[in-house]
Formats: structure tokens, C-alpha cells, sequence
């Protein structure tokens, strides 16, 4: 298995990663939404395809979803634009599955404040984490996913908890979704 971030992964997905996420970087929306998928289209094609070229399970801490959310109805960009570029820098990848980790407002806020002061993306409001929430909910309903098949299947897990809670409702996602296949590659 191979982990990797986004963005990051790669030298220039790193370079562009320090950018985005620098409290004093001054980003226009569609110059934070190109690059993070410029650093998609590096670590698709430097990391991610070729491991699973070679049989290689990849496991990302975020991928298309967040696009939408963030750069998509947290900045207001329009979704068709968001979506067209992140097929160019994908090569059209689609996830298997996406683990959506949810939590109420206040748990959220409690965990972001407890980190410190917060990187460029956590400084951009109340209102702004509000979009983005109420985005990630939409992304978990049928209709959202049938309109959005760039996405791959997503499944909500429920966050509250310790972190050995979390996990193990995780794991336990992973091996239901994907018992079938381990049964068939035995």
C-alpha cells in the first residue's frame, strides 16, 4: 500500500503544498484551484498510476471531493470549470472509494482551534467552512454521486469519537467495500 497527500508527494507537489497552505500567500480562487491541480496531475503521474500500474493499493488523505468543496462551493468557482480541469490533471482517475469523515460544527471547529493557528485555508472563515460542509454532506447523497461519477463512490463515516474509534469504523468500511475483491484475488 502507498499513502500520499494532497496536495504533495512528489518535489513540486511539496513546493506547491508550502504555497497553498503559507497563512501570508495572497491567492486568487482560480490560481489556488490550478494549482492544486497542478500537484494532482504530479502525484497522479509520478506516484499514484504507477503503483497501481504495479498492483499497488494508493491511499490518498484527500482527492476530487475536496476540489469541489473547497475551490467548488467554498470559493464559489463554477463546477463545470472545476470539473474539466481536474479530468485533465486526473487523466480521468477515478477513486474506488472515498471516505468522508463527518462531524458536527462544533466538534470541527474544537479540532481546528486545538491545532493552533491555522494554515491559509482554515483562515478563511466561518461562512466559508459552512460552504464546504454543506458541500461534503451533498457529495454523500445518491443523486449528487450519480451526477458525479468523476467521483467514484463516497461513504460517510462518523468521526466523533478517539482516534481507535475512527479508524476502526474506517477499516471496517474498507473490508466491507472491498471483501469481494480480496475474496476473488485468493
Amino acid at each position: 500500500m502507498r499513502t500520499i497527500r494532497e496536495p504533495g508527494g512528489t518535489p513540486a507537489g511539496d513546493a506547491i503544498r508550502a504555497l497553498l497552505l503559507d497563512p501570508g500567500s495572497d491567492l486568487e480562487p482560480r490560481s489556488e484551484l490550478l494549482l492544486f491541480l497542478a500537484a494532482r496531475a504530479q502525484v497522479v503521474h509520478d506516484v499514484i498510476r504507477p503503483a497501481l500500474d504495479a498492483g499497488t493499493w494508493v491511499v490518498a488523505d484527500r482527492f476530487f471531493v475536496s476540489t469541489y468543496a473547497y475551490q467548488g462551493a467554498g470559493h464559489g468557482l463554477p463546477l463545470p470549470a472545476v470539473q474539466g480541469a481536474n479530468a485533465l490533471a486526473t487523466g480521468g482517475l477515478v477513486p474506488d472509494l472515498t471516505l468522508v469523515l463527518t462531524v458536527d460544527a462544533a466538534t470541527a471547529a474544537a479540532r481546528r482551534a486545538s491545532r493552533g493557528a491555522g494554515d491559509r485555508m482554515e483562515r478563511h472563515g466561518a461562512a466559508f467552512a459552512a460552504r464546504v460542509e454543506a458541500a461534503y454532506r451533498e457529495a454523500l447523497s445518491p443523486d449528487w454521486q450519480r451526477a458525479h461519477p468523476e467521483c467514484g463512490p463516497i461513504v460517510g463515516v462518523d468521526a466523533d469519537g478517539t482516534p481507535d474509534e475512527v479508524t476502526a469504523r474506517l477499516v471496517a468500511i474498507v473490508v466491507e467495500r472491498t471483501t469481494p475483491l480480496v475474496t476473488l484475488i485468493s
